[in-house]
């Protein structure tokens, strides 16, 4: 029976040329999965040109990529385009989404209420990370899980699932992840390169935010605001505030994290983290947003203060209907 995998396979194997893009500023799954379809191409002899309108994150740059992730695309598209871990077309980027086409192009991805945009869609919210998905691309193709795909691959795994710790990890994963071990992967050299880069600013900017850490609606929701003056005074950036919101999660009572980040005199940033069968995703989507039950995210168009009332009237509507 053919699925969009199976095909997804065949497309890999008989194609010549690919052009690989995930979401901009990418996390350990975009950026991770992006480097392994690059390792899977490559050793299938492929042209293949990873493309990310963010560039790679400094805290990325460790990563084996087999060619570099260039920011512009190029004059002619590529055979074949595919979008990785993006569950909105505009989420690729300006440049890319305005050429994105419904023919040759495919798109990967795990997230609730994707709209599946490209000629062939695999969106499948059971997989822990886009990683998962094309680890099984490569097993479906006898490509062995080593050196920088599965690298990558253990990149995507553990970003998505906490080390392990979050509801979408599955004993799948874990054979996935017993597989790359096999392979070869060092988990102790890994675990040095990939959280043991921290700056001293980094270190100040969350002693900050988690200082002004509040809770709301009797506990249950426990929020933190990152405003452009604290990037500003401890000379860090918006990739210095990744995982951050994960850790408000362990006030004692809070059922829903969220995060503010200020990009702009109009603009900020949500993250929503959970635990359990609160589903922030169903919070973002109406918010404009989007993710899986358990993480999602929005952007809203509003100076923070306005935004986090928004915000805290959207968890209250969905908490008060449970």
């Amino acid at each position: 029976m053919t699925t969009p995998r199976t095909t997804i396979k065949d497309i890999l194997a008989s194609g010549e040329s690919f052009l690989i893009a995930a979401h901009t500023s990418p996390d350990g799954d975009a950026m991770g999965s992006s480097v392994a379809l690059a390792h899977l191409l490559t050793r299938l002899g492929k042209s293949v040109t990873i493309y990310n309108a963010s560039g790679m994150p400094d805290q990325f740059a460790w990563l084996d990529t087999p060619v570099p992730v260039v920011t512009e695309l190029p004059g002619e598209l590529p055979q074949w385009v595919i979008a990785l871990d993006s569950g909105d077309l505009h989420r690729l980027g300006d440049a890319l989404a305005a050429r994105f086409s419904r023919r040759g192009t495919v798109c990967i991805d795990h997230h609730l209420g994707n709209p599946e945009y490209a000629e062939v869609n695999w969106v499948d919210p059971s997989f822990s990370s886009v990683g998962e998905m094309v680890a099984n691309l490569a097993q479906d193709l006898d490509i062995p899980l080593s050196d920088g795909l599965g690298e990558g691959i253990y990149l995507a795994l553990v970003t998505d699932t906490g080390y392990f710790s979050y509801g979408n990890t599955s004993p799948r994963t874990m054979m996935l992840a017993a597989d790359i071990l096999r392979e070869g992967l060092d988990p102790e050299f890994f675990n040095a390169r990939f959280l043991n880069q921290w700056t001293l600013g980094r270190m100040q900017l969350w002693s900050r935010v988690f200082g002004a850490a509040s809770v709301h609606l009797d506990g249950t929701i426990g929020t933190i605001r990152i405003t452009e003056a604290m990037l500003e005074e401890t000379g860090t950036s918006s990739e210095d505030t990744d995982g951050l919101v994960n850790y408000v999660r362990r006030i004692k009572g809070v059922k829903a994290a969220i995060s503010l980040r200020e990009d702009g005199p109009t603009q900020t940033k949500i993250s929503f983290r959970s635990s359990g069968l609160v589903n922030v995703q169903a919070i973002a989507s109406t918010l404009g947003g989007g993710g899986h039950k358990n993480a999602a995210g929005a952007l809203i168009k509003a100076p923070i203060d306005e935004a986090e009332r928004i915000v805290l009237d959207a968890t209250r509507d969905y908490l008060s209907c449970k």
